[in-house]
């Protein structure tokens, strides 16, 4: 009889990324993705085929694994089909990158709208100058070359120890600082998750009748310098604990009070709904959830069934 109902339970639950296409993503759940997977690459190297002997390039690049092929094709579908999509081979990685200066000049007008609110929006206003700077031939003389030089010292790890030797005059610029206070929408808050977002189910044994006890946990994780950004997420969902780990300059964002995730977690996303592989995890975390509020996970044959979906989430998903 359980069975039965979780069957039909699962039937009556959207699957809202089914009915996206890249045209149609919000705009700011593309920046929340970008904020989580996105990175953005200033390379100098060596070509005795151009004037200074320096070839510059700037890159923007969507990484995450080939399950999740559709988004990446719905985000390139959304900014007009630029760049190129590739697959890593062994790695099971798929790379969504752009590269021409002029494509990158459509990116850079996006995030001007919708701007990034992790501290990688730092790293996006120095590429966006060396952009603008390529865009403008600076890159074409020897004082354009060593101001983008000045810029990718700041960008990311710097300059490598060949650059460092090579222009030992450099004098890395500063480095914005992104300061947030408050999220300023809920897409963003959906595409972040689509990226960084954890959906967790613990299982764990006690003394209760059924002999273990279910937890549902929700996570976000980030560097340390982005800990106000994961207090204005907290603050927006009105609900969360935030804990330092020091060890890994890691931050974290931790939603785990049953009553907040069925009042006001899962509400959210079904609003703002989670789009990708990571959607299923949401999904059967929904499933679980529903179980747990009519008692289920009370029962040995709940726990069952709850275990059956959970070795299946995350990690252990296969498509």
């Amino acid at each position: 009889m359980l069975s039965k109902q979780f069957s039909l339970l699962s039937k009556s639950i959207p699957v809202h990324s089914d009915l996206y296409t890249g045209k149609h993503l919000n705009p700011w759940f593309v920046t929340g993705f970008i904020d989580a997977e996105g990175s953005f690459t200033v390379t100098v190297v060596k070509d005795s085929k151009r004037k200074l002997g320096w070839r510059v390039e700037c890159k923007f690049q969507l990484g995450i694994h080939e399950r999740d092929l559709p988004l990446l094709q719905q985000i390139r579908e959304f900014f007009g089909e630029i760049g190129k999509i590739y697959n890593s081979g062994s790695t099971k990685m798929n790379n969504y990158i752009i590269s021409s200066n002029e494509e990158l000049l459509i990116l850079v007008n996006h995030l001007e709208n919708y701007p990034l609110l992790t501290q990688k929006g730092g790293d996006f206003l120095l590429f966006k100058k060396v952009v603008e700077l390529i865009n403008n031939k600076a890159h074409l003389n020897i004082e354009g070359l060593h101001q983008i030089i000045n810029i990718k010292a700041s960008i990311n790890f710097g300059l490598s120890e060949q650059l460092k030797s090579e222009f030992k005059n450099f004098s890395p610029v500063e480095r914005p600082i992104i300061t947030i206070e408050n999220i300023p929408e809920p897409h963003w808050i959906s595409g972040f998750t689509s990226g960084e977002g954890n959906f967790y189910v613990k299982i764990a044994k006690n003394s209760g009748k059924a002999g273990h006890r279910v937890q549902l946990k929700f996570r976000l994780v980030q560097h340390s310098r982005d800990k106000l950004l994961m207090q204005a997420i907290s603050k927006y969902l009105n609900t969360g604990k935030i804990y330092n780990y020091s060890e890994k300059s890691a931050v974290v964002l931790e939603i785990f009070n049953f009553s907040d995730i069925s009042e006001l977690i899962l509400p959210f996303f079904e609003k703002y709904p989670i789009i990708g592989v990571k959607r299923l995890d949401f999904l059967d975390w929904c499933n679980v959830a529903n179980l747990m509020s009519k008692g289920h996970h009370l029962t040995s044959e709940g726990i069952t069934l709850i275990r059956s979906i959970k070795e299946k989430m995350n990690r252990e998903r296969s498509t």
